[in-house]
């Protein structure tokens, strides 16, 4: 939530919309999941995704607010408060370019990639034991 608005403050401020602004909703998601999370299990990097991909469609929608209240002279709170499910999804498909299935790819990559902690060298002995002696136990990454 934080870099979705964020990046609605940066496409107020310059005007532009910026995709380079869900790259970085993706690696602030994943390092937030790797730091709260601690987990390595697939389903961090699962949920990683999920919440790259809402920060980047809430910040595209809070920049199109952002940039509405600017060019009506309104204050942004006013436009987000007028907002409804109807209205985000048309500023969504009006603000809406290809390059942006790129840059929200890279969004849900990296907070996918992003999302497991890093083992250390003991912690990958110990699941590599583990798996030697019941390979039926699923301790996959």
């Amino acid at each position: 939530m934080a870099a979705a608005a964020l990046w609605a403050m940066i496409t107020s401020k310059t005007g532009f919309q910026i995709g380079w602004m869900a790259v970085g909703v993706g690696f602030v998601v994943g390092y937030a999941i790797r730091v709260v999370g601690k987990g390595v299990d697939e389903y961090f990097g699962i949920i990683g995704a999920a919440l790259a991909l809402l920060g980047c469609v809430l910040g595209n929608v809070l920049a199109a607010c952002a940039v509405m209240a600017s060019q009506l002279y309104t204050p942004f709170f006013e436009v987000l408060g007028a907002l409804d499910w109807r209205m985000a999804g048309e500023l969504l498909v009006e603000w809406f370019s290809p390059i942006d299935l790129l840059f929200y790819g890279i969004a849900l990559y990296e907070g996918y990639r992003l999302s497991f902690r890093q083992l250390s060298e003991e912690e990958l002995l110990r699941v590599a034991s583990d798996r030697s002696r019941d390979p039926s136990r699923d301790t996959s990454l």
